[in-house]
């Protein structure tokens, strides 16, 4: 039985999470399906630009994307400290841009007078919405729902769109989250469907190749920062051009099979992430076989099924990828 999403999450351990969702009947209902011998393609602009509304209004970062013909890859960044750091007003301008509360939360908003006898509940209606604009399963039904609707309206139809529920897994280290991110970003090269991450439509990969080239970052994507000692800005403790480089090197050798194509940069990056050469071609190729639920060292596995009170042994077996003996 699937558990609750509040006993899969702990932001104690980890801000970092990926997270998955399958449209239904494994038809390609984003791209062209060959079943119905329609060409739905154009959907998967939807969802990137529902993607970018969400991340603009929740405090949660879009570390890597990828919106494929029949399945969504996100892998997202939960800013606790942001909701944290907005007044009352804030939070119920950003709750607004998707709904509209209520009559009190609207005339607060608008800076008019609340009455003392309605403050109690104003202030209960604030800290449920703090709560859900850093809440990954409110992002992400903000994200599936309306997608669904549109599509159902589209074809003319109704029932499900998506396939039960996203799966979401925890990224308990730097490693795992690079290693995440490369699986997303390589989804199409994987899939045969193109030979270049510049190619790759409706992915993180492609913005940020196309941003690099401006000497820019994108500014809807969760940084790279670089060095994490520094005193950086929330992002990726990585050297974007590094990162870059590392996965169209590891695209080369999934598209064209040639082993020893890393680079010495990127080689030096992996040790620096104590993941060995074989072990990252296994992840970015096989991460959604290989992990289904948390992913780290046995360690921090070991820590977030204490903190969510979980066994973890289910988990642990995968765990050696992250080793580089």
């Amino acid at each position: 039985m699937p558990r609750p999403r509040r006993t899969q999450i702990s932001v104690e351990d980890t801000p970092y999470y990926h997270c998955c969702s399958r449209v239904v009947r494994r038809a390609f209902l984003c791209g062209y399906d060959a079943y119905s011998g329609k060409n739905y393609d154009h959907r998967r602009a939807w969802v990137e630009s529902l993607l970018f509304e969400l991340e603009a209004v929740f405090a949660i970062d879009v570390a890597a994307f990828a919106v494929m013909s029949n399945h969504l890859h996100v892998v997202l960044r939960v800013d606790i400290d942001c909701t944290n750091r907005w007044t009352d007003r804030e939070v119920l301008e950003q709750w607004h841009k998707l709904f509209k509360g209520d009559e009190l939360t609207q005339k607060f908003a608008k800076g008019e007078l609340v009455e003392a006898h309605e403050v109690h509940r104003l202030k209960h209606s604030i800290a449920i919405y703090r709560s859900r604009l850093c809440d990954i399963s409110w992002f992400m039904r903000c994200l599936n729902e309306p997608i669904a609707r549109q599509a159902n309206q589209e074809d003319n139809c109704t029932g499900r769109f998506w396939e039960g529920r996203f799966k979401s897994q925890a990224l308990l280290d730097e490693a795992a989250v690079l290693a995440c991110m490369a699986y997303v970003d390589l989804n199409p090269i994987r899939a045969q469907l193109v030979d270049t991450p510049e190619q790759s439509d409706h992915t993180s990969i492609q913005l940020r190749i196309r941003a690099a080239l401006k000497g820019e970052q994108p500014k809807n994507l969760l940084p790279f920062t670089g060095n994490e000692h520094e005193n950086q800005p929330n992002g990726i403790a990585f050297s974007l051009t590094d990162y870059l480089e590392l996965v169209d090197n590891t695209g080369r050798i999934i598209r064209n099979d040639k082993r020893g194509a890393i680079s010495e940069n990127s080689a030096k990056l992996l040790i620096r992430l104590n993941i060995h050469y074989d072990n990252w071609l296994k992840l970015t190729t096989e991460f959604g076989k290989l992990f289904h639920g948390p992913v780290g060292t046995l360690q921090e596995l070991t820590d977030y099924c204490e903190h969510l009170e979980k066994r973890r042994r289910h988990f642990a077996a995968s765990c050696q990828h992250f080793h580089s003996n």
